[in-house]
C-alpha cells in the first residue's frame, strides 16, 4: 500500500510538472516563481501557481498571468497546514454559562487568528462542547467569524467515569456534561453517535484509555503529570467500542479512537477504527504484529507529541510506525491554557522531525496526510482543482522544518488571510475584498 501510494503521488507530481498553462488568459491570482511542495513531495524547478476563486487553477513551469500577482522570488509554496487534533474551548475557565459566553466573546476570535497567523488553515476539534463548537464552525463558514476552516467531532465519547470525564473534568461537572459524552450501554453509544451525525459533525471520536481492564477487572490508574497520584478508570467496554464504530460507519463518518497502550490500540483496530489518536505513548511499541495490523487496516496514526513527548517511548514509537509506512497525520492535542494555538502546531512538527521523520514526511503528515485523516480530498495538496489554501514561505521547509516559521503569506479559500510581507517592507497593504473579509495580495 505505501509503495502504491508513492507511485500514484509520483505520477501526479510528474503530470503537474509537464502541464502547460491552460484555462483563461488571466487568472485571479498568480504566485510567481516558487518552489512547490505539493503535499507529498517537492517538485523540481520553479512554478507559477494560479488561483481562480477558491480553487487552484494551474501549477505551471511556464509563466502565467494574473489579475493579481505575487513574486515568490524563489521562495516556497506549500499547502495550508492542518492540525487534526485540538481542543479549542478552554477547559480551565469554562465552568458555567457566563464563563462560556465570556470565552466566546473575549478569547475565541484571538485564538482563531493565532492559528491563521502561524499558517494553520484547517483545524479539527476532537472534544469540545457540541452545540458551541458547531455554532463556531457555522459562523466561520458563513464568514461572520474569521478563522481557519473548522472541522469538529462534537463531544468526545467515553465510558461512564472514563477519560476525560473522570480526569480533566472531575472537578467541573458543568463542563463535563458538555465536553464529554459518557455512555453505559450499546444503545446509548449508538444513540449518541447518531445524534452527533444528525448534527452534521465531521467525524466521531471515541476514548479508550490505556490498557486497563474492563468492568470487573483490576483497577487501572491513569497517570499524567497533572494527576501524579493517578485516577482509577475503566476502558470503554469492547461491545460499546464496536457499537460506536459501527454506528459512525453507518452514517458515513470516520471514527478515530483515543489510545495510549498497545492492547487498547489493537482492540480499537480490530473493532474497526479508522485511526488512532495518540497511538502508543506510555510504553514501548514492542509488538511488530500491531504495526502490521495498522498497515493491513489502513490506519492513520496521530502521534500528538506536543502533549505526549513527556513519555519516553512516544518518539521511538512514532519512528517505528513511520518507518513501516503507516499513514501519519499531524495533530498536536493543543488546548487552551498552554502554549499558543498555531505555535503549538509548529512545535509538533519539530518534535516529529526530532523523533526521526524527515521534514518532507512531516510536511506530508501536516497536509495530504492530515487531509486524508479528515476525509477532505480537496485539501492538503497543491494541484489544479484543489482548495486554494496556500502558504508562501521565504525558506525551504523540506530542508529545515523550522522554516515553516519564516512565513510570508497565508491564503485561505483563495483569499489573503495573513500578509507578513508588509512587516518586512516587501509589499504595500492589499486592497480589501468583499469575500469573507479577506484580501487579494
Amino acid at each position: 500500500m505505501p509503495q502504491e501510494s508513492a507511485a500514484i503521488a509520483s505520477q501526479e507530481s510528474a503530470a503537474i510538472a509537464r502541464a502547460e498553462p491552460g484555462g483563461p488568459a488571466t487568472y485571479d491570482l498568480v504566485i510567481r516563481r516558487a518552489h512547490v511542495f505539493d503535499g507529498r513531495q517537492a517538485l523540481a524547478g520553479l512554478y507559477d501557481v494560479a488561483v481562480n476563486g477558491t480553487e487552484i487553477a494551474s501549477v505551471s513551469a511556464e509563466p502565467l498571468k494574473g489579475g493579481h500577482e505575487v513574486d515568490a522570488a524563489g521562495g516556497w509554496v506549500v499547502p495550508g497546514l492542518i492540525d487534526t487534533h485540538i481542543h479549542f474551548y478552554d477547559v480551565r475557565t469554562v465552568s458555567d454559562a457566563d464563563s462560556l459566553r465570556a470565552f466566546e466573546e473575549n478569547e475565541l476570535p484571538g485564538k482563531l487568528e493565532s492559528f491563521l497567523d502561524h499558517g494553520i488553515t484547517t483545524i479539527k476539534s476532537v472534544g469540545d462542547p457540541t452545540d458551541e463548537i458547531l455554532n463556531t464552525r457555522a459562523r466561520i463558514a458563513a464568514g461572520t467569524l474569521r478563522g481557519p476552516r473548522l472541522l469538529a467531532t462534537g463531544c468526545g465519547i467515553t465510558g461512564h467515569d472514563g477519560h476525560p470525564a473522570a480526569t480533566v473534568f472531575s472537578g467541573n461537572p458543568w463542563a463535563r456534561e458538555r465536553f464529554t459524552g459518557e455512555v453505559d450501554s450499546v444503545q446509548q453509544i449508538r444513540d449518541l453517535v447518531h445524534h452527533l451525525a444528525d448534527r452534521k459533525v465531521d467525524a466521531v471520536k471515541l476514548l479508550s484509555e490505556g490498557a486497563c481492564a474492563h468492568s470487573g477487572g483490576p483497577t487501572y490508574l491513569w497517570r499524567n503529570p497533572a494527576f501524579p497520584d493517578g485516577v482509577a478508570l475503566e476502558r470503554l467496554p469492547l461491545d460499546l467500542l464496536r457499537a460506536g464504530i459501527e454506528a459512525g460507519h453507518e452514517r458515513g463518518l470516520r471514527v478515530t479512537v483515543h489510545t495510549t497502550q498497545q492492547a487498547a490500540a489493537r482492540e480499537a483496530i480490530e473493532a474497526g477504527a479508522d485511526g488512532l489518536e495518540h497511538g502508543v505513548t506510555v510504553e514501548p511499541l514492542t509488538d511488530p504484529s500491531l504495526i502490521e495490523l495498522m498497515l493491513e487496516h489502513d490506519i492513520t496514526y496521530t502521534p500528538t507529541l506536543w502533549i505526549d513527548d513527556a513519555h519516553p517511548d512516544a518518539r521511538d514509537n512514532l519512528e517505528k510506525v513511520a518507518e513501516a509506512g503507516v499513514h501519519i497525520a499531524l495533530g498536536s492535542d493543543s488546548f487552551g491554557g498552554r502554549g499558543l494555538f498555531g505555535a503549538n502546531t509548529l512545535e509538533e512538527a519539530g518534535l516529529m522531525v526530532a523523533a526521526g521523520m524527515t521534514p518532507a514526511q512531516v510536511l506530508a503528515a501536516a497536509t495530504s496526510g492530515a487531509a486524508r485523516q479528515c476525509v477532505r480530498p480537496d485539501l492538503g495538496t497543491v494541484a489544479p482543482g484543489k482548495r486554494a489554501d496556500l502558504l508562501v514561505l521565504n525558506a525551504d521547509p523540506t530542508a529545515d522544518i523550522g522554516n515553516l516559521r519564516d512565513l510570508g503569506m497565508v491564503i485561505l479559500n483563495g483569499e489573503l488571510a495573513v500578509d507578513k510581507r508588509r512587516a518586512r517592507g516587501e509589499g504595500r497593504p492589499p486592497a480589501a475584498s468583499p469575500q469573507q473579509g479577506g484580501h487579494r495580495p
